[in-house]
């Protein structure tokens, strides 16, 4: 008769369990303390901004500065309504981004279906072409572009704004390396059932590709928003600036900068970025989850 012994795992002590419970409490809390401090350092210019605007020409100017105001003022927003064609600057910063982000939106992912979807002669050396653009300095360029807009009478214009930036190879890029993480498998079930390369790109692709579609406008919009150089080269009347190239206008005479009015604009122009960015964050989950699927 043979005998088998089992051998029974000891059970984990008590202090064991105790002590790991409370280095996981430890590591938690020191997570959440290091969050907390990285989330302030980012909030604090955003929060610098704020106070500002609501401080009166005395506490802008006081020293030391503090950082809440003493008596809120509502002076400043009411001077950059005075002192500019707000609302026009508003608008036109809102042409300039929305229609550069659109043109590029299109051009780009079209370039990036045909490089990424579509075999043809040459398209190893365009898209290194394309690569080798970003190399390019945007100074290098700025110059000739602004030549050719002044000959063809596109100074003062939303074209010159917009048309010369309708395309940009990192967004092609960017696009067909997501391009071709999509199977193949929906081209061809699509090319079976007679639909054309149109159809293939705007109904089979795009949608799939909605996550890199909504990633790239959101850095074309923002980037554009916040521009500063071209605005200012390509638009010498003041009612054809944008918000930031307006807000150039308010430094006085000796290059006296009123900071109360200028946080509050500022201020002002952030507030669009930030519903923009919630809507498409937003948006941007629900295309993630549903990748693959349509």
């Amino acid at each position: 008769m043979s005998t088998t012994l089992r051998l029974q795992p000891t059970p984990p002590l008590a202090g064991s369990k105790s002590r790991n419970a409370s280095r996981s409490r430890l590591n938690r809390a020191l997570v959440v303390v290091l969050l907390g401090l990285a989330t302030a350092v980012i909030l604090l210019p955003i929060a610098i901004i704020v106070f500002t605007a609501f401080k009166p020409v005395a506490e802008v100017n006081a020293f030391p500065p503090t950082l809440t105001p003493g008596t809120w003022t509502l002076d400043n927003f009411t001077r950059i309504f005075q002192d500019l064609p707000f609302i026009r600057l508003i608008a036109n910063s809102f042409v300039f981004a929305g229609g550069v982000t659109l043109f590029a939106l299109l051009f780009d992912s079209l370039a990036a279906y045909a490089l990424a979807r579509i075999d043809f002669t040459g398209k190893k050396f365009l898209l290194i072409a394309i690569i080798a653009s970003l190399m390019i300095p945007f100074q290098a360029t700025l110059v000739p572009v602004y030549q050719l807009a002044s000959d063809l009478g596109w100074v003062n214009t939303f074209a010159a704004l917009i048309i010369p930036r309708a395309a940009d190879a990192f967004g092609i890029f960017f696009l067909r390396q997501f391009f071709l993480s999509l199977p193949r498998d929906l081209d061809n079930a699509a090319r079976i059932d007679g639909a054309s390369e149109w159809r293939v790109y705007w109904n089979v692709v795009l949608p799939n590709a909605m996550p890199a579609i909504l990633t790239l406008g959101v850095f074309v919009f923002v980037n554009n928003w916040n521009d500063l150089l071209w605005p200012l080269i390509f638009t010498t009347d003041k009612d054809m600036g944008t918000l930031t190239s307006g807000l150039t206008l308010l430094t006085g005479p000796g290059g006296i900068v009123p900071y109360g009015v200028m946080m509050a604009g500022a201020l002002v122009a952030i507030l669009p970025l930030a519903a923009i960015f919630m809507f498409v964050q937003r948006r941007f989950i629900e295309s993630v989850a549903t990748t693959g699927l349509k």
